[in-house]
């Protein structure tokens, strides 16, 4: 297993040629980044090859998935998000389940967006692209998304049928909104793509809180995954000191 940091979480604020530098001095595999539209992909690009430190993950435009008639808009962002991918060296892209619009009903929403991931998978296929869903927490950072538990993802995965479309386990989200975090994790790992690691209560350091990541991760690299898993918290002190000590007390 390698582990990735999200420079926008753990160095908010931080210039991300600069978050880079002290990610790889801090001794880890990666980075991710959200917004590629709003950073200069090309220095990214050229950071990570100096560094030797490869982009991990990328978002795409959240767009509307649930509303049928942006999708092929969204099919035009995805398109564009695939070439910046290929500029950073990146396989990874994290896909929304959109967030719920009054006009549309939960049901039309859900089945939207399976029309949308049958549609966009082959061209993750013939791009060489791994997409990944990313269920979000209702109960205290997003009340509006459309797309919370595990299961559902799950299911989602299965009828779309692609090996190119998979979750995005967050432990943090999914602690909040359903728990039984190795379980889940254990019977779905073909399923996952990705994780992300926040401690909880507070989406702080990985050593703080609830979660017991040693754990979890001890219990993921059994499983065989071979993938990231990815930093995506926000620490409460410096994050030089934060991400030594996660990887002192918490990686194995």
């Amino acid at each position: 297993m390698k582990y990735s940091v999200c420079t926008e979480t753990v160095f908010d604020g931080v210039d991300i040629l600069d978050a880079m530098k002290s990610v790889k001095e801090c001794g880890y595999d990666a980075v991710e980044f959200w917004f590629w539209w709003t950073r200069d992909v090309e220095a990214i690009a050229n950071a990570s090859k100096e560094l030797d430190l490869p982009v991990a993950a990328i978002c795409a435009p959240f767009g509307k998935p649930g509303d049928a008639s942006t999708h092929d808009e969204y099919v035009k962002d995805l398109e564009k998000t695939f070439h910046a991918a290929d500029q950073l060296g990146c396989d990874t892209i994290i896909i929304q389940g959109g967030w719920i619009d009054e006009n549309i009903p939960e049901a039309i929403h859900r089945k939207n967006i399976i029309k949308l991931y049958k549609r966009i998978a082959p061209m993750a296929e013939a791009a060489g692209k791994l997409l990944v869903i990313e269920p979000l927490n209702q109960k205290v950072n997003h009340p509006t998304y459309h797309l919370a538990s595990s299961r559902d993802a799950f299911d989602i995965v299965d009828i779309v049928g692609s090996p190119n479309l998979k979750i995005l386990f967050d432990m943090y989200h999914q602690q909040i909104t359903e728990g039984n975090l190795i379980a889940n994790i254990t019977e779905n790992i073909d399923k996952i793509g990705h994780f992300h690691m926040a401690g909880n209560p507070g989406r702080n350091d990985i050593f703080l809180g609830e979660i017991n990541y040693t754990n979890i991760l001890k219990v993921i690299e059994e499983t065989g995954y071979t993938g990231y898993a990815g930093l995506e918290y926000y620490p409460f002190g410096d994050a030089r000191e934060s991400l030594i000590k996660t990887r002192k007390e918490v990686l194995i």
